[in-house]
């Protein structure tokens, strides 16, 4: 999801750069709410490992 993230903030540098700022103002928002999506997807699994390591322990 990082790597899509990454891909769409490519392409709305490079359409900000070219004068496309309907765009750019697009594939930034999008890049915007992949990256947040997968920083929730990495706090979930993060406390799910956390809560499962103590289960074990």
């Amino acid at each position: 999801m990082l790597k899509w993230a990454l891909i769409f903030l490519v392409i709305s540098i490079v359409a900000g750069f070219l004068g496309f700022s309907g765009v750019s103002a697009a594939t930034a928002s999008i890049a915007k709410v992949l990256f947040f999506l997968a920083l929730l997807v990495f706090v979930i699994f993060l406390v799910l490992a956390i809560i499962g390591g103590s289960l074990v322990f």
